[in-house]
């Protein structure tokens, strides 16, 4: 069954309010962009994370210092899952944040 766009937007919203939030309560230096529905990290060392989202599609998208993923919504686990790796957003955030600022922030909820 296909996400509502109600739901897919409330979802991404949630998404990326979490996000921010582990951010905000992190010590990096970061400047947190969310404008137009597109989260955008920006490191202390120039690389970003950009988060933004594809309504028609139903995904959200995040570009890296190492590639581009997409995501789609699983609703039996309740979180958003890469669609190439099957990894989970909170783990691959984990992974690129490590990569791109050398800090290990904890993703758990997404």
């Amino acid at each position: 069954m296909s996400l509502s766009e109600s739901r897919f937007h409330d979802l991404v919203d949630a998404a990326q309010q979490a996000v921010e939030d582990i951010f905000d309560d992190s010590d990096l230096d970061i400047d947190l962009e969310n404008s137009g529905g597109v989260l955008t990290v920006r490191f202390d060392n120039g690389s970003q994370l950009i988060f933004s989202r594809q309504a028609p599609i139903r995904q959200l998208w995040l570009a890296a210092r190492s590639g581009g993923f997409h995501f789609d919504y699983d609703e039996a686990s309740g979180r958003w899952i890469c669609d190439t790796s099957d990894e989970l957003l909170g783990e691959m955030l984990v992974r690129l944040t490590f990569e791109q600022s050398g800090e290990e922030l904890e993703f758990d909820e997404l």
